[in-house]
This record gives C-alpha cells, sequence and structure tokens, in this order.
C-alpha cells in the first residue's frame, strides 16, 4: 500500500504529498509554547538544576593563561591539591583517548600552546565551586609568550590564514564590470556578535556502575558531543549517552563548542567515580567560547544606464579565531549569500579565513548567510546616492526575477514571491505617505532626522553539508491511545518541540493532550545532525510524519476490519476514527489502538528523512545545496539625535514567508525575536579586545552585560507590525511549512540603513554615507559629522582606498577613511 509521491518521500495510499495536510489538523493552530508555563513559574528544569538531584557532584574550574599566545613551559599540579577541598586536578596526562574537543584535531582540550587569552591549560575538579576556583588559582604554570595576531587586518598583513579558500563564481566579472555605466569600488569591515544565551555552557557528567557514561549537556548536537567524549575517553559511541532537556539559548553557540566541556566533565567522573559539573559562569563563557565571526569585505561592482548590476567582485575574509572549528562551512554560506535577493550576471567571490589568537568563532544565527549579505546591502546603501536614485528604487529594480539563478547554480524557485512581498510590504507599511512623512520632518528639523529603508531577504534553507540533512525519531504509541515521541532535534527555546508535537498529532489524528514529548538522548534517536541551519523542523518533523503514518497505516487495517471499510478509506481526526460513508461507526482512537495490541500490531515505530533534491560541490561550490529560499522584507523608520548620534527606532514593518506555518504564534515570536537579535548586531553589539602590547594583549575587553551592549526594551521598535505571507505552501515539505529560526535575523538591515537614510539628510544629498558595523551611537554621530562635512571628491578616495590596500594598510581608522567607493561613467 505504498508509493513515492512527487517530493521523492515514500507515502501510503492513506497519505498524500509531504506537503498536504489532512481534515483539521493540529498544525496550523496558535497555540502557546508547550513549555511556556514551566519557564515563566521557574519549575523548567535545565541541565544546571539537576545537580540537586544528584549526590556528591564535583565541580570544575578552568585554568585559565593569561597570554594571547604562548607555550606552556611547565605546569605543576600539586599546590593545587594541597587546597582543601580539591580531588584532583585534570591535565593532557589523564586524556585516555584523543586530546582534542574538536572534530578537525586542531583543537586540543589540554593544549600545550596557548592559542587565546583565557584558554584553559587544565581543569581543577573540587567539593565546592569555591574550592575548585581556588585550586585552579595555586596551579603553577610557566609560559612562554609568542607573538599573536589579534585582528584581521594584522591577520591580512601577516598571511595569516587557515582552511580551504573558495570562489563562487559565473560568467566573466572583469567583463560584466567592463561593460558597466558607473564603477565603484570600496572596503568594508564589520564586527562579530556573542551569543549571550540566557543559560551558560553546562554539562554534567556520571558513570554507571556497567561503565556506562551519561553525560547531560546544554548541546545543540547531541551526537557530535557524544562522538567528541567518546573519542577523548577513548571508548566506542555506543559506551556514552548524551541527554539533551532544554536549553536556555544556543543561536549556534552551542552547535560545536559544548562538545569540549563535557568532555572534560565525562574524563572527571570517568577517573573520580563521583559525577562532574561544568558550569561557566557569564565571564567565562564570554571569555572562553566563540562568537559569530566578523568579516573584511574588499569589492568592487558595476552598474548599467538602468542601475541594473552587471557584475561584481569582491574577496571576503572571515576571522576564523585559533582553530578551524565551523568556519569553512560559514564562509561558504557566506559566498552563497552574498546576492541576498539580487540577480548578478557576472560574478567572482573569492573566501578565506584569517587564523587568529582569539577565541575560536563558530555557529552564530544564520551561519554566514548574514555576514555575506550584509556586503551587498552596503554596497547598493553607499553607492544609490552616487547613482541618483533612491536606495529602494536600486533595490527594487535588482531583485531576482523567475527563471534566475544563484552564482553557484540554484534555480530560484517562486522569486516573483520577492516582487509580491515587497509590495504587500508597501501597502501594508504605507510606505509612499510615510516617504513623504520623513522627507517634511526632515526639511523642518535641523538637529534632527528620520530615515526610512525596506530590504529583502533571501535565505537557502538545507545543511551546506548535504550528509546532515537527514533526521530519525522513534515514536511509541501505548495501549490506552497515549503517545510519546522521541526525536534527534533539541529545544533552545526556539518551539521545535511545540512544532512536533503538532506534526504528530496532526500525522496520528490524534488531540495534542494525548502527545508527550520526551528529552533529546542519543540512545533513543541516533547518529543525529545539529539543531541548526533552521532545518530542526523540516528534518525532524518529516521523521515523526513518517513514524506517525507507519503507525496509522497499521492501525488502518485494523479499524478497517471494525468498521467494515476498505483500509484506504480509514480517517483519524482528532481522536476519532471513521471511514469515508461510515461516519455512523466512529471509534476512538485507544478503542483502535486496544484492539490492535490484542491482535499483535506493532504500535510503535522508527521514522527517517532525508531531504531530496540536493547536489553540493563543495570544491567547485556548484550545485543545489538548498531545499528552498525563505524570503521577507522589512521596513524600518528610525530618528537620529545629530549631536549625539543617539537614535530610535519608530516602526518596524515586516511580511516574511513561512510556507503554511506549523505554528503561527512560534512563527511570528521567532521573527520578532531574529529581527531585535539581528538588530543588535547591527547597532549596539561591540566585541572589543585588548590590540595594546601590553600585558593583557589579547584579552576581551567586553566580557559582560555591563561592558557588551544587548539590545533591550528600549531597542525594540516603538510600532511592530509582523505579517505572514499568505497562499504559500512549500511543497516538499512537511505540513507546505517553512523554516523560520534564521531568515529573519537579515530584516535587520532595514535597521542599518534606515540609519544611513537618517545620516544622509544631514548632508548635502548625493553623498555617500559610509556607516561602521555596529552603528552605534559613537559610529552614528561620526558619520553625522562627516555628512554635515561633505565627503572628499570620489576619484580621491577611491586613490587613496587603492593605495592603501595595496601597501597593506588595514587599520580601522584608515579602512574608515579610505573606503568610500569611486565612481567613473
Amino acid at each position: 500500500m505504498t508509493r513515492t509521491n512527487y517530493d521523492g518521500a515514500s507515502a501510503s495510499s492513506l497519505h498524500g504529498p509531504l506537503a498536504d495536510r489532512p481534515a483539521n489538523p493540529a498544525v496550523g493552530r496558535e497555540v502557546p509554547h508547550e513549555a511556556a508555563a514551566l519557564h515563566v513559574t521557574g519549575a523548567a528544569l535545565y541541565t544546571d538544576d539537576l545537580i540537586t538531584r544528584t549526590p556528591g557532584v564535583l565541580h570544575a574550574w578552568p585554568v585559565n593563561a593569561p597570554h594571547a599566545h604562548a607555550l606552556v613551559t611547565a605546569l605543576d599540579v600539586s599546590p593545587a591539591l594541597d587546597v582543601p577541598g580539591v580531588v584532583r586536578v585534570l591535565t593532557a596526562d589523564d586524556v585516555p583517548g584523543i586530546n582534542d574537543a574538536g572534530i578537525k584535531h586542531d583543537e586540543p582540550l589540554f593544549p600545550t600552546e596557548v592559542m587565546f587569552h583565557g584558554h584553559a591549560v587544565a581543569w581543577v575538579l573540587g567539593e565546592t565551586l569555591e574550592a575548585a576556583r581556588q585550586g585552579a588559582e595555586a596551579v603553577a604554570v610557566d609560559y612562554e609568550p609568542l607573538p599573536s595576531v589579534l585582528t584581521l587586518t594584522e591577520a591580512i598583513g601577516a598571511g595569516s590564514f587557515q582552511g580551504a579558500r573558495r570562489t563562487v563564481s559565473r560568467g566573466d566579472a572583469d567583463a560584466g564590470l567592463a561593460r558597466a555605466h558607473r564603477r565603484f569600488r570600496g572596503v568594508f569591515e564589520f564586527g562579530g556578535q556573542e551569543h549571550f544565551y540566557l543559560e551558560t555552557m553546562c554539562s554534567l557528567a556520571l558513570v554507571d556502575e556497567g561503565g556506562q557514561v551519561f553525560v547531560q549537556s546544554s548541546t545543540q548536537h547531541p551526537s557530535e558531543t557524544q562522538e567528541i567524549v567518546a573519542h577523548v575517553l577513548g571508548v566506542p559511541s555506543h559506551a556514552v549517552t548524551v541527554q539533551c532537556l532544554r536549553m536556555g539559548g544556543g543561536f549556534g553557540g552551542k552547535e560545536m563548542q559544548p562538545h569540549g566541556l563535557a568532555a572534560v566533565a565525562a574524563l572527571g567522573a570517568t577517573l573520580t567515580g563521583r559525577p562532574v559539573r561544568l558550569r561557566l559562569n557569564r565571564t567565562q563563557d564570554m571569555t572562553m567560547t566563540g562568537k559569530r565571526h566578523p568579516f573584511h569585505a574588499e569589492w568592487e561592482i558595476g552598474f548599467d544606464e538602468r542601475h541594473r548590476i552587471t557584475g561584481l567582485r569582491a574577496t571576503l575574509t572571515s576571522d576564523g579565531g585559533w582553530s578551524l572549528d565551523l568556519s569553512e562551512p560559514v564562509l561558504a554560506r557566506a559566498l552563497c549569500h552574498i546576492d541576498n535577493a539580487y540577480w548578478i550576471p557576472d560574478i567572482e567571490v573569492h573566501g578565506r579565513i584569517a587564523k587568529t589568537h582569539k577565541t575560536s568563532q563558530t555557529a552564530f544565527r544564520g551561519f554566514g548567510g548574514p555576514q555575506g549579505m550584509i556586503v551587498i546591502e552596503d554596497i547598493l546603501g553607499r553607492c544609490a546616492p552616487q547613482l541618483g536614485i533612491s536606495a529602494e528604487e536600486l533595490r527594487r529594480s535588482n531583485l531576482y526575477a523567475p527563471g534566475q539563478a544563484t552564482p553557484y547554480g540554484q534555480p530560484v524557485r517562486h522569486a516573483e514571491r520577492l516582487t509580491a512581498i515587497w509590495s504587500e510590504l508597501q501597502q501594508r507599511a504605507g510606505y509612499l505617505d510615510r516617504v513623504a512623512a520623513v522627507e517634511a520632518f526632515n526639511a523642518a528639523h535641523e538637529d534632527t532626522k528620520r530615515g526610512l529603508a525596506i530590504t529583502p531577504v533571501k535565505f537557502g534553507i538545507s545543511f551546506n553539508l548535504t550528509a546532515f540533512n537527514q533526521a530519525g525519531a522513534l515514536v511509541h504509541v501505548y495501549k490506552d491511545g497515549s503517545v510519546l515521541i522521541n526525536h534527534g532535534g533539541t529545544e533552545m527555546g526556539q518551539g521545535l518541540h511545540t512544532k512536533m508535537l503538532q506534526v504528530a498529532a496532526t500525522a496520528l489524528g490524534v488531540p495534542m493532550s494525548t502527545v508527550r514529548l520526551a528529552p533529546t538522548r542519543t540512545d533513543k534517536v541516533p547518529n543525529t545532525s545539529a539543531t541548526a541551519a533552521s532545518s530542526g523542523a523540516d528534518l525532524n518533523g518529516g521523521a515523526i510524519k513518517n513514524a506517525c503514518e507507519q503507525i496509522t497505516e497499521r492501525l488502518a487495517d485494523v479499524a478497517a476490519r471494525m468498521i467494515n471499510c476498505h483500509p484506504a478509506d480509514v480517517r483519524f481526526v482528532d481522536g476519532v476514527v471513521t471511514g469515508i460513508g461510515f461516519a455512523d461507526r466512529q471509534l476512538t482512537f485507544a478503542e483502535v489502538v486496544g484492539a490492535a495490541y490484542h491482535q499483535r500490531v506493532q504500535l510503535w515505530a522508527a521514522g527517517f528523512y532525508r531531504t531530496e533534491g540536493l547536489h553540493w560541490d563543495a570544491e567547485r561550490m556548484q550545485g543545489e545545496p538548498f531545499k528552498y529560499f525563505a524570503y521577507g522584507a522589512a521596513l524600518s523608520e528610525v530618528e537620529v539625535d545629530g549631536w549625539t548620534g543617539a537614535y530610535r527606532l519608530r516602526r518596524t514593518d515586516i511580511v516574511h514567508d513561512v510556507g503554511d506555518s506549523l505554528s503561527p504564534l512560534i512563527d511570528v515570536g521567532q521573527i520578532e525575536g531574529g529581527f531585535v537579535q539581528g538588530t543588535g548586531w547591527l547597532t549596539l553589539e561591540e566585541l572589543r579586545w585588548d590590540t595594546t602590547d601590553g600585558p593583557n594583549r589579547g584579552r576581551l575587553s567586553t566580557q559582560a552585560a555591563s561592558t557588551y551592549k544587548l539590545p533591550s526594551f528600549s531597542e525594540m521598535p516603538e510600532e511592530f507590525h509582523v505579517h505572514l505571507f499568505e497562499r504559500a505552501t512549500e511543497s516538499g515539505v512537511v505540513y507546505g511549512s517553512k523554516a523560520v529560526g534564521e531568515p529573519p535575523l537579515m530584516l535587520a538591515f532595514s535597521v542599518r540603513e534606515a540609519l544611513r537614510q537618517a545620516v544622509a539628510a544631514f548632508g548635502p544629498g548625493g553623498i555617500e554615507v559610509d556607516l561602521g558595523s555596529p552603528a552605534t551611537p559613537e559610529a552614528v554621530f561620526w558619520a553625522v559629522e562627516a555628512a554635515r562635512r561633505g565627503r572628499p571628491e570620489p576619484a580621491l578616495a577611491a586613490s587613496a582606498a587603492s593605495e592603501a590596500y595595496a601597501a597593506g594598510n588595514h587599520s580601522g581608522a584608515e579602512v574608515s577613511a579610505v573606503s568610500g567607493s569611486y565612481a567613473q561613467a
């Protein structure tokens, strides 16, 4: 009774294509987050809460190096063992397996060469956290300081790079630039971002009487945590079980970097026979863990007489920190998203990864996509006034059209949605009237100006690595009709579990109240991918649906005999089982399940899903790596004080494409949260390291919320309107939905571009505004001052930029002074 539907998935005659919804589905309903009540009452358990339920716990504390780069010449742990309460000090000599915290074997768990300020060279285990801290202070370490590279400009000048260099190209960029009516060149450097999840990194490990290692970890990738723990301990993966109850935020920061910390806890538990808890405090977390990659971009672009892009050449350099981590796929996604939503016929973009003596930068919501997309948005925002048109017109005239493909060869399916979303957003937001209102306000106010900007989003959904686009699930139906589901995705507050409950209830045709979801565990669903790439609902939802349909296929045979109809005519709707034309013969789901049990029919199933239609050649950077594109657009209005650079976000309007939403309340919340987090990256959040040659060189200066500015309620738009794009079913995806985790972050480009418009209003008009990123009030103030003075002649700026770049002069001050574009007819 099975067949293959058009999206490649196996479906029974009871079930249509993956995107089809049955009658009265649980998906699409506005339901609250499944753990909302637990969150707001404080009853929700996180990894660190489990220590109160675990007797005899030891606490771990790191021995942090005070150098950005140094050799460990001597390590004496004996003074620590004299500290009351210290039980053991873990060093490289204690590792029975592989002394490495990653999968590329470039991240020693216990290093002999310090690679960033705060690098942990040993870990102390104590009866109390204070004992462990005092023990760590007592460990005697001798260092031989070595030269360090801290900034992108230093790395570029020194030729300090790591990993593979990639290029995305199509056509002939030289020819595209040569035929341009106007050409511009510039340099753009922008910063990273701290994840600042509410729950810091945490692991709790224990060993049972059989030697089985059980690790509770705040991790987005339990299977990879399991793999790293196993290779550090020198045991097979089946000897390690990793569980993730839930996370208090992740944002990509817990995709790779929890693994080594979990391995330290597991090593300590194995050696002492006691549970070990490792939780970083906020300063340690910010000092020791990776961030969003900062980028440096050098670019040249051309436009024809109609202001259409003719060609683009660029080089993107990411700051990978001290090891590769996920820097290669992050760079790959940046290269694949430099086009954002715009057709660029001839293009050549090179990418490389700088090696610096800082924390190893890692995944962060958007995973390189934002870093690629901001480059083209910055280019268009800077070039529009010099082309003599509005930025809105320049963006709209270059949007993808149906039939066009990306530079890496993937057709842009449903490209018409971009223009439809753009038009709907303008209509809903009253764009034309507000443009006039902003112009009138600016004309009447000398020292306060407003800006209004609209920007699009086109974001590819799937993992860059094709193998990661798979998921599993385990669904149990008990004799009373209740349901338990396990899947490989992790819950970090984003609402994945809520959506999965809705998917299971829909696929089984039962009320959501009868379905429970178990914590994510590697001994229930093995070999899972990280909950990342916005793919959690697509992958795990597909696996859960597959498992549920196996069960309903079996139950349909049982019900058909009870109702006396054909199995293909059996319907499961909201806990009631009927047959087409047999509405008077209704059974409860529990009755059918009970009957199936007595007939020895299997009531559980392992589901599996693989994303169809993907192909990617990472060497050539060509193929179709994404299942589909998520589209959206945002319109933001800001008001800038010319005397201080302070600004208000007066209003934001968003129209975003989530397909047929699985859970509208969850999706709107993700859109709002992603937008605010993106606004923080672009306007507030500034990471600063000590780059002097003093004793604190390499130390992170912004180590806490007191020095690292986070968006708060005061940075929220005073008016905030979010609309889900309608009539947007996505074929080949579970119940026609689309991913929502990452794409909304890039809607925040509208805020930065609105600030650019407001700054330009302080000047004579027609001038390029070179705006720093993050566009902090200080950066906005200096941009306003430059606008009031007017910029240098474009040709002079180009000459200075070219000469400075050729000479290797890339300091922050010089970049801001010479990164202006040049123009030629």
